[in-house]
């Protein structure tokens, strides 16, 4: 029914792109609404509230991070997925830095975007055994809330964030491989160079760990993946 589609977003400048996303995305049930500026999806966003957004780096008026910055003051818990021809690892951080739920670089797969797309409802969709409050040292999460106060200081959680710390709750004290977070969060197949879910664990733990260079907490299974570490 077209009442229960999920609608994206694309901001993006590129009409050859943009006309390939919505083929796409109309063609797996999804409803498409785009903008070739910034402020304008921004707008857009604003008045019709879509699931989730698709967001280029590279606009002709305003640079997708500060767009993201936006879009994350209007909605903290939307996924946000950036596009971007950049590679370079600095790049990436900024863009998680400024809000983004994740980041694909041109060319890309349309096939692995619908992929993550459908992986985001699932997920958002299943129920979890994880408790709805958390308590990490001094670190409290509130999973409805999609936020993690230390102290008198509050952090907004995105959406992969949220889920990833969710799975880790729900199996700590155990190791959880990278392929099978990558599988189950982001619906991606491992790959030898893909880094999504380490930066993501370098995001979390610089919220929650008094020292992210030594945690205490989030550990990593060194070959493997990582684990919560159960309290003593």
């Amino acid at each position: 029914m077209a009442g229960t589609k999920k609608t994206i977003l694309i901001i993006e400048d590129e009409p050859h792109i943009v006309m390939g996303l919505r083929d796409a995305l109309e063609f797996e049930g999804f409803a498409a609404i785009s903008a070739g500026k910034g402020k304008d999806g921004v707008q857009l966003a604003r008045s019709e509230n879509p699931d989730a957004v698709i967001l280029d780096l590279m606009l002709p008026d305003i640079n997708g991070y500060a767009v993201c910055e936006e879009l994350r003051r209007i909605s903290p818990f939307m996924p946000i997925i950036m596009l971007t021809a950049r590679s370079q690892e600095t790049d990436k951080i900024r863009g998680l830095d400024a809000g983004a739920d994740d980041y694909v670089t041109k060319p890309f797969s349309v096939n692995e975007l619908i992929a993550r797309m459908r992986a985001i409802f699932r997920r958002a969709a299943r129920p979890s055994a994880a408790p709805e409050l958390v308590e990490l040292g001094d670190a409290k999460i509130n999973f409805s809330a999609h936020s993690l106060r230390v102290g008198t200081t509050e952090h907004a959680l995105s959406f992969y964030e949220v889920e990833l710390l969710r799975l880790l709750v729900e199996r700590s004290g155990q190791p959880v491989s990278r392929d099978e977070i990558l599988q189950k969060i982001w619906g991606l197949e491992a790959g030898p160079t893909n880094r999504t879910v380490d930066n993501f664990i370098v995001k979390l733990r610089k919220k929650i760990e008094k020292h992210p260079d030594k945690p205490v907490h989030i550990l990593t299974v060194y070959g493997f993946g990582y684990k919560l570490a159960t309290p003593d």
